[in-house]
């Protein structure tokens, strides 16, 4: 047998085998299907729809997109670090295979699923959209296929030369900020066109001007211009994807011989925290210290907390540029950052993983579980409370209505309470498995990412829903409400923490074996 039928018959039975795991197990693949070809689908039809507008502002669209493309498979790999593994050479050092084969079978992992044949189908929508003559499309299809494999080859040999610093914490620290500086950067030409500064179809052109002798902008051309120029863009593609392999052979024979740098011991540090000091020792004591320690020392507590402040901040400034925008803004937006943060409340045994058994055997009761969710919300609030009040804050600020502040933060911490409690519920009804710290981005083992999105967007449904009573008089200017906010939201935690406790108790062998599937 090939390598490549190898390693595709293998990807494809590793596909294969979600379908005979549990009933949450295949309710999350499908969902991951139906998504992909929705996303396939979508894109093929808007691409499509290209032939519809000038010759020009087509050109430059697919440009851009193109270009995008090719950011969006260097960035997200690198996110996927330690989900998949296929994108760590360490996790295939003892295959008995050479290292051409090795990258020959990578690549082929890499082109079968759901996700690749649905980013395919997209591009591909360029033909459709941009093709001029049918004597054309043979050139074309080869543009769109030169800019797939350039995608997949500059991906892999990304994170095959960054593979040795994504397995250590630093490494992973710097990919957090780095990854939070791309999704600030991705939104300035929407803080510059909704500031009126300049226009938007003369900066899609300027756009596209630059990125037109790129390696996407030149296979895009090659798709809209066919012709000796269309077909030497290709070829210098094709030479460009070559030379670009190449290098990721040289870099996959480096890495499998790499020493872990991971596996160094480190040093272990005897503190004591406030928590000690202001809390009697007990249960409740332990799980708040045990929380604010893996808030600490975990890359994904620090992603989620600081980009709940940074995509909040950046949509206040984006969204607050006009005096009709900004009336409501800081309440709205002050409860958009509690919803982020209480979200990543909403799977609060998976952090814990198998060591979670420990703490099962300490529960003895329903008021057990519960007082280890309160210790789990108590943390969360010590530093959601003041993130919240910050945002108020800068929302207020940004939209010029100083007056907001007060109202935002109490809706805010309002919120934050409704989230927690609606988060406690659906970690004992929806639980799932997280991967072991290989990177700050990892929400769910692989398998289970249809799982958690639907466990992600049932929070976020019932945490609007139950909000709505005291935000809605808020943004209609009833700002007396806002001091029943609080307590509203403390009361929906009390009850959200207690039916958790209550069920979870229940099923404790289910979670326990919810969150500790092998990743």
């Amino acid at each position: 047998m090939s390598t490549v039928a190898l390693f595709a018959q293998l990807k494809l039975r590793l596909l294969a085998g979600n379908l005979r795991g549990d009933l949450q197990r295949k309710l999350g693949f499908i969902f991951t299907l139906v998504a992909a070809a929705g996303l396939a689908a979508l894109g093929f039809f808007l691409m499509s729809l290209l032939r519809l507008v000038p010759a020009d502002i087509a050109a430059s669209l697919v440009t851009v997109a193109f270009s995008a493309f090719l950011v969006g498979w260097m960035v997200v790999p690198l996110l996927a670090f330690g989900l998949d593994d296929t994108l760590d050479p360490a996790k295939l050092s003892l295959f008995p295979l050479r290292t051409r084969r090795l990258a020959i079978g990578l690549f082929t992992a890499s082109v079968t699923g759901v996700w690749p044949a649905a980013m395919l189908v997209v591009t591909f929508g360029a033909l459709v959209g941009l093709a001029s003559s049918a004597g054309g499309w043979l050139l074309e299809v080869l543009a769109v296929l030169v800019q797939f494999a350039l995608c997949v080859v500059t991906s892999r040999l990304i994170t095959t030369s960054l593979s040795s610093a994504l397995r250590t914490r630093r490494g992973r620290d710097v990919l957090a900020v780095a990854a939070l500086l791309v999704v600030l950067l991705a939104q300035l030409p929407n803080l510059v066109m909704n500031s009126g500064f300049g226009d938007p179809t003369a900066m899609l052109h300027q756009m596209a001007a630059v990125l037109r002798w790129t390696p996407p902008g030149m296979m895009a051309h090659a798709v809209i211009d066919g012709g000796l120029v269309g077909l030497a863009e290709v070829v210098l593609g094709a030479l460009l994807v070559v030379m670009l392999a190449w290098l990721w052979i040289k870099a996959l024979s480096r890495a499998l011989v790499t020493p872990d740098v991971s596996t160094q011991a480190a040093s272990v540090r005897r503190e004591s925290g406030l928590i000690d000091r202001f809390l009697p020792d007990g249960p409740l004591a332990a799980v708040v210290t045990k929380e604010l320690k893996y808030i600490r020392r975990d890359p994904r507590y620090r992603v989620g907390w600081f980009s709940s402040v940074l995509v909040t901040v950046v949509l206040s400034f984006s969204l607050t540029r006009t005096a009709e925008a900004a009336a409501g803004m800081p309440v709205t937006l002050a409860c958009a950052g509690a919803l982020m943060i209480a979200l990543q409340s909403i799977n609060a045994f998976g952090i814990d993983g198998r060591s979670l058994w420990m703490n099962a055997v300490t529960f003895g009761s329903e008021r057990g579980l519960a007082t280890d969710l309160a210790g789990r919300h108590l943390a969360n609030a010590l530093i959601a409370v003041p993130l919240i009040a910050v945002i108020a804050v800068a929302t207020g600020l940004l939209a010029g209505q100083p007056a907001a502040i007060l109202p935002g933060m109490l809706a805010g911490w309002g919120a934050l309470g409704v989230g927690l409690g609606v988060g406690s519920v659906t970690s004992v009804v929806l639980p799932y498995t997280v991967p072991e710290r290989m990177n700050a981005f990892s929400g769910a083992a692989p398998g289970q990412g249809g799982l958690a999105f639907a466990s992600a967007m049932g929070a976020t449904v019932g945490i609007a829903l139950l909000a709505l009573p005291f935000v809605l008089p808020l943004v209609f200017g009833l700002l007396w409400v806002c001091v029943l906010a609080p307590f509203y939201g403390l009361l929906a935690e009390v009850l959200g923490r207690r039916l958790a406790a209550r069920i979870g108790f229940a099923r404790t062998p289910e979670l326990l074996l919810a969150v500790s599937k092998p990743t």
